[in-house]
């Protein structure tokens, strides 16, 4: 007699479970994966910014790594169960700009170049204010974005070292050296393809380099060649008003700091600066460069008529304004003397007195002091050494310094320059709410006693 053992089938049912059990864990692996490192996340979404290339079809690369950015970021809050939102002071200023200018844009026809100018002034750098205080909670991560600062600012300045001396061939990537694409092309103008936001970039990494060497992250001959080709790369990018904001925040530096290893160091960039300049001027072409970029007075020129135009704008349209990215077109109607079909105000608290009027502005000027609130901010203990110690809400008022200066000169919108900064407030935002709660779990007593110190 032949027994046979019973088989058990698994039911269809069963088979569809497993499938789709199956498919949601190979679905969501690229989502864990954009959640395991959130530094580094953030920092690759940053150098998409810098290194966008414009002349290949995949140009909206920077676009992407956002999204990755957001959605990793966001995710990770999620699933630690974390307050992935929080609305800060400069939050409100924030929202209000971006919904005038959203609102602005929904009543024009769709165009490309207007929502990408939405992002890279608004969108992006809100974003990454808010992103960064999830990101760089701890000391290990915001080393990791001093080190990409750090990095950074040693690519800028050798390309714009490399096309001072004339080595063009080795500047990386080679769009920067195509006359067709950006701005001032002459000029030692880096992958943002702008001599001004080249140079803005320069001095902000400038003085993040300089904390990291008063902090002692960077010591001997790799810091002291960092520092003092700042300068030289400075020089190079042949802009009058770069070299002011520049010369302005060293001279802030040098008066008012109270650190003396800091004064010293200021005092030597200035030297080497200087030396710099001699050296530049002993070569034929160079010189000629330099005293036709100090003579020539066509640019002042068409600035003043492009403000006298810009506030004739205003004075027309104070309170509704004129829309995004409508001043070019219609700037040129209001100013005579010029031929071109499109000017640009080359001011950015101009330009958003004009696009969103009185209110616009308005917002903007309490959305800068909210950030320079940030670096009031108290210091924890457990911060006294770390990146955002005391010495660095001290530098805080001289990087936005920079930022503001430059902002006259030239409308921000450069989507790095933005970002750099609006990371770092965010930082300064996030440390803020953890000395808040550190305040709040101590003791009454020690409460009280720091009351009244304070």
């Amino acid at each position: 007699m032949t027994s046979s053992a019973s088989v058990r089938v698994a039911s269809p049912a069963s088979w569809v479970g497993e499938a789709g059990g199956l498919g949601l864990r190979m679905g969501l692996r690229p989502l864990q994966a954009l959640m395991i490192a959130p530094a580094t996340l953030f920092l690759g979404a940053l150098a998409a910014m810098l290194l966008r290339p414009p002349d290949v079809p995949f140009y909206e690369i920077d676009r992407v790594a956002f999204v990755f950015l957001v959605v990793g970021v966001i995710g990770r809050a999620v699933v630690t169960r974390q307050r992935w939102l929080v609305m800060e002071r400069a939050t409100w200023p924030m929202l209000g700009l971006t919904l005038l200018a959203v609102a602005s844009v929904v009543q024009q026809p769709f165009d490309n170049q207007t929502w990408s100018l939405l992002a890279a002034k608004f969108f992006v750098p809100f974003a990454l204010f808010h992103l960064s205080g999830l990101v760089f909670r701890e000391e290990r991560r915001l080393r990791q974005f001093e080190g990409f600062a750090l990095l950074v600012l040693a690519y800028l300045c050798f390309t714009s070292i490399a096309f001072l001396v004339g080595a063009k061939s080795l500047i990386f990537p080679r769009f920067i050296l195509d006359e067709s694409l950006g701005y001032h092309a002459d000029r030692a103008r880096g992958p943002l393809l702008q001599a001004v936001a080249n140079g803005v970039s320069l001095n902000l990494l400038g003085v993040l380099a300089l904390h990291a060497v008063l902090r002692g992250r960077m010591r001997g001959l790799k810091a002291a060649v960092l520092l003092a080709s700042v300068p030289v790369a400075i020089l190079a990018t042949m802009t009058r008003a770069v070299w002011v904001s520049f010369a302005v925040s060293v001279g802030i530096l040098i008066f008012r700091s109270r650190a003396r290893t800091l004064r010293r160091i200021c005092v030597a960039g200035a030297i080497v600066g200087a030396l710099g300049l001699l050296v530049a001027l002993s070569f034929d072409d160079q010189r000629r460069a330099l005293t036709d970029r100090l003579r020539e007075s066509g640019p002042l020129d068409f600035r003043q008529a492009v403000y006298a135009g810009g506030w004739q704008m205003f004075v027309e349209k104070p309170f509704t304004g004129w829309g995004v990215n409508r001043m070019p077109a219609e700037l040129a109607r209001h100013v005579s003397g010029y031929k071109e079909k499109e000017l640009f105000p080359h001011n950015t608290y101009l330009e958003i007195l004009v696009e969103h009027g009185i209110f616009g502005l308005a917002l903007y000027v309490w959305l800068m002091l909210e950030i320079l609130r940030l670096g009031r901010g108290r210091v924890s203990r457990a911060e006294h050494d770390g990146l955002l110690n005391q010495q660095f809400h001290d530098l805080w008022p001289v990087l936005l310094v920079i930022y503001w200066s430059n902002a006259a000169v030239v409308v921000m919108n450069y989507q790095f320059v933005n970002g750099l900064l609006f990371t770092v407030a965010g930082m300064l935002a996030a440390q803020r709410r953890r000395a808040a709660n550190e305040l709040e779990n101590m003791s009454p007593s020690f409460q009280t006693f720091h009351g009244s110190v304070a």
